[in-house]
């Protein structure tokens, strides 16, 4: 009988993940307009001219900043991207958003699956890791997978943001333009914090299959379907203001994309004029974020874009629970295919 070793388990995981992200791509695109839609729309440049401010912010020390308009909805964001770009602009950035799901679903269940047997080995005697140790060996997993592919995620994220289509190697020149080889690591300190997301996600899905499943009873993909949902749930709505302030820093520059005509690949005039000069930053990190958010539009700001966010994670996570164990089953088959061809074990070892 055979298995899969870490690296099959790695193809495995890595491949559901695509095809879950790609079914629910356009939810991607959507939410992460939504994520970034506060901060252009509620904080006006401090020179708008006092004309065009409404008559009850003339008045001598008024502020100069127009109020917070109300949160933009799922689809609201939908009709808007229609309009202005139709069904392609729900898939800008969709190859870099796919390598981004494969390698980082790759890179995450290579690591888990190395981390949790380890630790296995480590402590023969133990018979079931329990809640905490299910959490932390997935915060370890997930935090090697982020530190070798966020810069997939960051390229993704610029594509989704800009208002035409523009190719991967323009959108990495134009960070690199922008803020050298760092730029390509932009929000790693909450994507590490968000570590916990995952680790979150499979550790309550081991607890929900033990209270769920019955001994000796089989996990079919309805029910993987079911208790996927539920988990991812859960980590979402924990996890949800720093996955908006992980978008928020990973967005353009606050000089770069000030208005709706401005995108990657197409640099505003004051940029143009000031190549030389470092840039304002938006935020000085993911806690400025939520500070500024809060301060805008409170608490119910920092979840602003979540019922986009919750649909399309719970979708994607459900379908990747549904499918991993079959895609396990083809994984296996085509890599003994390929061993024989080859004529050594590739990804797959004797039980």
């Amino acid at each position: 009988m055979s298995a899969l070793s870490p690296f099959g388990m790695a193809c495995a995981g890595a491949l559901g993940g695509c095809v879950s992200n790609a079914v629910v791509y356009p939810l991607d695109t959507i939410k992460t307009r939504i994520q970034t839609e506060v901060s252009s729309s509620n904080t006006p440049s401090s020179t708008t001219p006092a004309a065009s401010l409404p008559s009850a912010l003339k008045r001598p020390g008024a502020p100069r900043q127009l109020p917070a308009r109300k949160g933009i909805s799922a689809r609201q964001m939908l009709f808007r991207i229609l309009k202005q770009q139709g069904v392609a602009g729900l898939y800008r950035g969709f190859g870099a958003s796919m390598l981004n799901t494969f390698s980082m679903q790759f890179a995450y269940f290579y690591w888990y699956t190395i981390v949790r047997r380890t630790y296995l080995k480590r402590f023969p005697t133990v018979q079931a890791l329990n809640t905490v140790t299910e959490l932390a060996l997935g915060a370890l997993a997930a935090a090697f997978a982020q530190l070798f592919t966020i810069p997939v995620s960051v390229i993704a994220t610029r594509q989704q943001l800009a208002n035409k289509s523009v190719s991967f190697l323009t959108t990495l020149k134009d960070i690199l333009a922008d803020d050298g080889i760092t730029g390509l690591w932009r929000g790693l300190k909450p994507s590490l914090v968000l570590t916990i997301n995952p680790a979150i996600t499979y550790g309550m899905f081991e607890r929900l299959k033990t209270a769920f499943l019955k001994e000796g009873e089989k996990m079919t993909p309805g029910k993987a379907f079911v208790i996927g949902a539920l988990s991812k749930t859960m980590a979402t709505v924990v996890t949800y203001p720093y996955i908006m302030a992980k978008t928020r820093l990973q967005a353009k520059y606050e000089d770069d994309a000030p208005d709706e005509e401005a995108s990657i690949g197409a640099p505003s005039e004051k940029a143009k004029l000031l190549p030389k000069q470092k840039r304002k930053e938006r935020y000085s990190g993911a806690l400025d974020v939520l500070r500024q958010e809060y301060k805008q539009n409170g608490f119910a700001g920092w979840y602003q874009g979540m019922q986009a966010q919750i649909t399309k994670a719970v979708l994607s996570q459900a379908l990747l629970f549904g499918i991993k164990d079959l895609l396990e089953a083809y994984v296996v088959l085509s890599l003994i295919y390929y061993s024989k061809l080859r004529g050594a074990e590739v990804g797959i070892k004797k039980l």
